[in-house]
């Protein structure tokens, strides 16, 4: 059970069951990861939605778990060391869900580490640069007149995809069984629709990851870890 003094963001957002997991987050391409996950092992958790609002993620309240500002964190109250754990940046969650439950991390030590490679992917390269595609595409960014930052994401963009396209030649997930991995990398690719950027990276002319992200879409706990927490 968590004692909730010990943890200031609580303050801000209560919670009605402690004694489950509490997801701080709200549904972009990184907050969506943790409730994908979280539905997809069936841990209980309650959702709580922090707005992109400083009020909210620069509150001091969130703060006191993520120093960086940003969403996704949790709060276990069953850690690993039978206390109370927060963790903070989305790939770090999905690690941490995914050993505490040994669920979507493979079945062997060279499937983690397979795994791991291509959420390091995701974390590293594609989250990064298709967030920055999205800045000087549809955001302030594409009001700049120098054509250069926006090519610039735009052809990385398509890099990434092609590197993505060719794994996936001859398998339905990146790394073999369905993993986290694919939970980190599916909704960037979602991103682009958003984005209005599918045309512009040539979504189309990929056919292994139209596919792919169709078979993402069609988990019914990705359907629900989409709108977890609900923006309204």
């Amino acid at each position: 059970m968590l004692d909730t003094t010990s943890f200031p963001i609580m303050a801000k957002w209560p919670p009605q069951h402690p004694d489950r997991l509490q997801l701080y987050s709200f549904p972009t391409p990184n907050g969506v990861k943790a409730s994908i996950m979280l539905e997809e092992t069936g841990l209980p958790y309650e959702a709580h939605k922090v707005t992109l609002a400083d009020a909210d993620v620069k509150s001091p309240e969130f703060l006191s778990l993520n120093p960086n500002n940003k969403i996704p964190a949790i709060i276990d109250p069953n850690g690993p060391d039978g206390t109370p754990i927060g963790v903070f940046e989305s790939g770090a969650i999905l690690l941490y869900l995914a050993e505490k439950t040994g669920q979507f991390i493979g079945q062997s030590a060279t499937d983690k580490h397979r795994i791991t490679q291509w959420l390091m992917f995701q974390m590293g390269g594609l989250g990064p640069m298709l967030g920055q595609l999205g800045f000087f595409y549809k955001f302030a960014g594409s009001e700049i007149e120098d054509p250069r930052p926006r090519e610039r994401y735009i052809n990385e963009a398509k890099r990434l995809l092609n590197v993505l396209n060719q794994e996936l030649e001859g398998q339905d997930w990146i790394a073999g069984d369905y993993s986290i991995a694919d939970m980190a990398i599916a909704p960037w690719l979602r991103g682009l629709d958003f984005y209005g950027a599918r045309e512009v990276v040539g979504w189309d002319d990929h056919a292994n990851l139209t596919a792919y992200l169709d078979r993402f879409l069609d988990r019914p706990a990705v359907q629900k870890g989409l709108v977890t927490p609900a923006r309204d």
